[in-house]
């Protein structure tokens, strides 16, 4: 299977003899999208986007991480390196703990999310809740 193609049927649920454990993608969306950041609540806050997706789409949290074009650091396709990348990071533990423990909401309730030093289209169209180290929260 393609890589592509791969994403896609992870996404979708399509593929599920898979072991790739959800929690895991989710800790590894944290450490590759505010890993690096050490402002109270960065990941929380990213976790949280991810839950309110989730709940708001009806999706798992695993989907919402590899839909298309969501999450900049899967963009690539290589779940498996970029998996293996965040396992290495010195945060991961941090972040599967952030994964299974209880929701938190630095964010307000926000489901969207950019880096400071962007201006996506979408973002005038949401009210901003927060800005956290370098991230700027909507919903």
């Amino acid at each position: 299977m393609k890589t592509k193609q791969l994403i896609f049927a992870l996404a979708m649920g399509l593929v599920s003899h898979l072991s790739v454990n959800a929690s895991e993608i989710v800790a590894a969306t944290l450490i590759l999208e505010a890993g690096g950041e050490y402002a109270t609540g960065s990941m929380e806050a990213v976790n949280e986007v991810i839950r309110n997706r989730a709940a708001k789409r009806k999706l798992t949290t695993r989907q919402v991480c590899l839909q298309r074009k969501q999450f900049s650091c899967w963009n690539s396709g290589r779940i498996d390196q970029l998996l293996a990348k965040a396992k290495r990071h010195p945060r991961f533990n941090e972040a599967m703990a952030i994964v299974k423990g209880s929701p938190t909401n630095y964010t307000g309730g926000a489901d969207h999310y950019h880096a400071d030093y962007c201006n996506p289209y979408w973002a005038s169209s949401l009210k901003k809740t927060c800005v956290i180290g370098k991230h700027l929260f909507y919903k």
